[in-house]
């Protein structure tokens, strides 16, 4: 589903090499990651109309370093290095980088030496406030090179060869905090690598209806796993407007779900004209869950029971060769070692869960997307805004939300709760503006008193999260008033509960669901 023209991120196993991605995207060009140790061959069968170097945690001159082919800078691409990318260049072509005497983390002032190529159409009399993360510098330019920037603790904070294409920048254009740093990449992916602006949901609605009419044969028929989430409503409409009646959206009901959840899903999906074949198979769920507590096997059982059910339909509706899913690019990346050295964070119910010897073969239309790309792709559908702005929920559901064992009594006490929180969040206007809110039940009971009574009861964490794509995230900062008001209503009308806590974990450190 790739267009012609793409920038190709090599990852060093930076925690913003997602965001280079992204940053480009929104140029309104393709761009697609790949591990820094893919062969040069495969690199060259990609056709890059531009590569990008991320940064790293390594050092150049550490042992084992991640490392690129010298080859790799005469292909004749242009070539961005960012940070470790750009010292790994810097190495690679004969400068020299070390250990810098003051490691800068954080914002810098960055004063640009030459307004053409990646500063084109800045300022030279002023500087630019940018965020750099670092403890090596470029303390010799490559022969050939010459700067292009400095900051007060990088003497070469931007670089370029003097002939060929190739550039390197000390600080990160990805990050917000970076004021110049979309205009330095549409300066690399548009002027100096010449791509065009033409990576829009609309084309991509186009090419992959296209793709999918030409993958499924003309009588095989196609299962959807639906949730009534965006990522698989919005897969169930490009399916359904490349096969028609052949599509067969499957919503099942794993026992997992939130208060009124099937009924509401199923009014959706009857008001997006899709017939929805429903079943419930919550006991079947619930039984294999049984005195399980470790969140792997928790996600490994729900992954793998639905996938027999959705076997089991889908040889009782007949002609069914493919299953279609929700799967986002983030959920790749987490899910393995895609990025080069970083490592598997935990296994992602769409794709760490699935039997090796799956039956029906995985259509997944939205692999290459990121959810705000998702979520215009359901604007261009003219899907209403309670779908579009739905926030994210597991697949595996509320079994991730129940720390330890999942029963009956503790799926109930979390669907009052989490019920609870919904409408405050919808109440008080927050829920649009935070990327998720839920409640966690903590398997553990704290004394407390309510009518003269002494309690032992359960304790329910909240979680509220603003992010861009889940990849990073930060706890937000609620009123103290609508925490107020969530603790009492919870306290008080969810009953074996008796405390509430409220999580003030970033990701990293944390992740943003518990388990």
């Amino acid at each position: 589903m790739r267009p012609e023209e793409a920038i190709l991120v090599l990852d060093f196993g930076s925690q913003t090499t997602q965001l280079i991605a992204r940053r480009v995207r929104e140029l309104k060009v393709y761009s697609e990651i790949k591990p820094c140790t893919v062969p040069l061959e495969e690199i060259k069968a990609f056709h890059p109309r531009g590569i990008i170097l991320s940064g790293g945690p390594s050092s150049v001159y550490d042992p084992g370093a991640p490392m690129v082919p010298l080859e790799l800078f005469d292909l004749g691409v242009p070539i961005l290095g960012i940070c470790y990318g750009m010292q790994l260049m810097a190495h690679l072509l004969g400068g020299r980088v070390e250990r810098s005497l003051k490691r800068e983390y954080g914002p810098a002032q960055l004063r640009v030496l030459s307004g053409a190529d990646l500063f084109y159409g800045l300022d030279l009399r002023r500087t630019y406030r940018v965020w750099m993360s670092h403890g090596d510098r470029v303390e010799e330019l490559p022969p050939d090179f010459v700067p292009l920037a400095e900051s007060a603790n990088s003497p070469y904070a931007a670089m370029r060869h003097k002939e060929r294409p190739l550039f390197g920048v000390q600080f990160h254009p990805e990050v917000v905090h970076t004021e110049i740093g979309q205009e330095v990449l549409a300066n690399f992916v548009l002027r100096i690598c010449g791509c065009s602006p033409t990576w829009t949901m609309e084309s991509f609605i186009e090419t992959a209806v296209r793709e999918i009419r030409e993958r499924v044969g003309p009588e095989e028929r196609v299962v959807c796993a639906l949730s009534g989430g965006i990522d698989s409503t919005v897969t169930a409409l490009l399916v359904h407007r490349a096969v028609g009646e052949r599509l067969v959206p499957i919503f099942v009901n794993n026992g997992l779900l939130r208060k009124d959840e099937p009924e509401e899903v199923l009014s959706l999906m009857d008001s997006l004209g899709l017939q929805v074949h429903y079943v419930d198979a919550s006991k079947k769920f619930l039984k294999r869950l049984q005195g399980v507590i470790d969140p792997e096997e928790k996600r490994r059982i729900i992954g793998h029971t639905f996938i027999e059910v959705f076997e089991e339909e889908a040889r009782k509706i007949g002609g069914v060769r493919w299953l279609a899913q929700g799967t986002l690019y983030p959920d790749v990346i987490e899910s393995v070692s895609f990025k080069g050295p970083s490592a598997t964070i935990k296994t992602h119910h769409n794709v760490g869960g699935l039997p090796e010897r799956m039956q029906l073969k995985l259509l997944e239309p939205l692999r290459e997307l990121f959810k705000d790309e998702v979520r215009e792709i359901a604007r261009e559908f003219g899907l209403p805004k309670r779908v579009v702005w739905r926030q994210p929920f597991p697949g595996p559901g509320l079994a991730i939300r129940i720390l330890g064992e999942v029963t009956e009594e503790r799926l109930t006490i979390l669907r009052e709760a989490d019920a609870i929180v919904t409408e405050e969040m919808l109440e008080s206007g927050w829920y649009y503006r935070v990327w998720q809110s839920f409640a966690v039940l903590v398997p553990v009971k704290t004394v407390g008193v309510m009518g003269d009574y002494r309690t032992y009861e359960y304790v329910v964490a909240l979680r509220c999260v603003e992010s861009q794509d889940a990849m990073t995230a930060d706890w937000v900062r609620l009123p103290y008033e609508l925490l107020a008001r969530l603790s009492h209503r919870i306290i008080n009308e969810v009953q074996g509960v008796n405390r509430v806590v409220y999580d003030i974990s970033s990701k990293p450190p944390a992740t943003i669901e518990w388990e």
